[in-house]
């Protein structure tokens, strides 16, 4: 009996466990972490159409990622938002995204950057950083 209760109190095996507990408590921390981060992505849904973004304000949060899903029923356009340096084209009955983090606040502007028919210039919207 005594060689029995060394066996499961031995230093060895304390060192074991407490390291494998440690391993497993940051396993679970890191994958709460990331499920977090994935889920605090704002999502936002765009459509273009000729010749407009239909939402054209875009109301974001600093430090918040945000993916923009664009959409169009039309014809082939673009999305180009320079100062967050993303761009996308935009065709008919495919999804588009972009990804990122707004790390400034203000108000900037976004446009078509693809020409898609006559009033093209005037396809413009505005992200809202706050």
């Amino acid at each position: 009996m005594t060689r029995l209760n060394n066996i499961h109190t031995s230093p060895q095996r304390r060192r074991f466990l407490i390291g494998a507990a440690s391993v497993g408590i940051g396993l679970a921390a890191s994958a709460i972490a990331i499920a977090q981060t994935s889920s605090q992505e704002q999502v936002i849904k765009v459509v273009a159409s000729k010749f407009t973004y239909a939402p054209n304000r875009i109301m974001l949060k600093r430090g918040v990622p945000v993916a923009l899903e664009f959409t169009t029923l039309d014809v082939p356009m673009g999305f180009n938002a320079p100062d967050f340096k993303v761009r996308t084209d935009i065709l008919p009955g495919k999804a588009s995204q972009v990804r990122f983090t707004p790390d400034k606040v203000g108000e900037f502007t976004f446009h078509c950057d693809l020409f898609c028919g006559s009033g093209h210039e005037d396809m413009t919207g505005v992200i809202v950083v706050t």
